[in-house]
């Protein structure tokens, strides 16, 4: 079988040194032969240099590779001329022209690890958000209208065949998980502003409908303000939760805070054909090129990667190669081997790395 070939973008910042981390413990796990990365240009930096934030060669390579690996993108002070910011745009092309319709982000706390949260322990928080990642308000993205520096507008929009996909994805995903860990109970909680917006009530409506389908997973309910109490008051209670477009941008960060920060925040962007995979965190161009930027979310999104492939091609090498390495940042979490300074510890990306490498070899052993 050739091998898989996996876009590689190492973007801004942290970006270079966290996605070739990921790349070098993904190779190692899967063995040289079963992943190509293939290295390819973009982000705010190759803006600033050309113009292009996605050239045209690099869209292409992603369109057409197994998956796509992302490091981080953006850099202070390199906008477009309507000040939004350059970076951004690299993966929301990539999510737009390549209809990345879900956003999937697992909330879980690590042993090891110590919640912000008094009291809560590894195991208790397992829940995952999924962001429908195309519509909602983020379609207004270049679009929204300033009239004059007066006024300034932007639409939300929701249509039904987003919702529906989005929503059986969704419960899809809760009949492949355990369930809640406060009761074992497969639930989809729906997070909207149903009580105020028509946009946010058809999307609960939609929701529902679906629900219909899936009789064996539970359906739940919280508006978007309730929800950020609940995640903080009881996150037991979740197993997933489904979003519009920006609610679930802002849950999906509250719910990095709870176990940890972004550095534990991987991500999927998925869509029918095609994927892409980053640590949900920014570029971090403060520590940028210094060593200091732990790997580890870009590291578990990699497992991401590696899970959604094997389900894809039914290669079980994969999803293998995704449990070894899970295992090993579970060990090095637990065992304090390497403790990134974002949880309060001194080590750097590479004694990261290092750490979880010496894991899944001593596994093997």
């Amino acid at each position: 079988m050739s091998p898989y070939r996996i876009a590689t973008i190492d973007g801004d910042g942290i970006g270079p040194e966290v996605c070739q981390s990921a790349a070098r413990i993904l190779s190692e796990a899967c063995g040289s032969a079963l992943l190509d990365f293939v290295r390819c240009d973009g982000g705010a930096a190759h803006y600033a240099r050309t113009g292009q934030v996605l050239p045209d060669d690099t869209f292409a390579l992603c369109r057409d590779s197994a998956a796509i690996l992302h490091g981080a993108a953006g850099l202070p002070g390199v906008t477009y001329p309507d000040g939004t910011e350059v970076g951004n745009d690299l993966h929301l092309q990539l999510r737009f022209r390549l209809d990345l319709y879900a956003n999937v982000r697992p909330v879980r706390l690590w042993q090891g690890v110590k919640s912000p949260l008094a009291g809560w322990q590894a195991g208790q928080i397992d829940y995952v958000i999924v962001r429908e990642n195309t519509e909602g308000l983020y379609a207004s993205r270049g679009g929204g209208i300033n009239l004059r520096g007066e006024v300034a507008t932007d639409t939300i929009v929701v249509t039904r065949k987003g919702v529906e996909r989005v929503a059986r994805f969704s419960f899809g995903l809760s009949r492949k998980r355990q369930g809640a860990p406060r009761d074992g109970k497969r639930r989809v909680t729906v997070c909207d502003k149903a009580n105020i917006l028509r946009s946010y009530a058809f999307f609960r409506a939609v929701c529902e409908e679906v629900a219909r389908e899936h009789e064996d997973v539970e359906i739940d309910y919280a508006y978007a303000d309730a929800m950020t109490v609940h995640l903080v008051k009881r996150p037991d209670f979740y197993d997933v939760i489904v979003a519009e477009n920006m609610f679930g941008d802002i849950i999906s960060d509250l719910g990095a805070a709870t176990i940890g920060g972004m550095g534990l925040s991987p991500s999927a962007e998925l869509g029918e054909h095609h994927g892409l995979f980053q640590g949900a965190h920014g570029s971090a161009p403060d520590i940028a090129g210094q060593n200091l930027a732990s790997p580890l979310a870009t590291i578990l999104s990699g497992t991401l990667m590696l899970h959604w492939l094997s389900e894809r091609h039914g290669d079980e090498r994969l999803a293998v190669a995704a449990r070894r390495i899970e295992t090993a940042v579970g060990e090095v979490l637990a065992h304090g081997d390497a403790v990134p300074r974002d949880l309060g510890g001194t080590a750097s990306c590479t004694e990261v790395t290092e750490a979880v490498l010496r894991r899944m070899a001593r596994a093997l052993d």
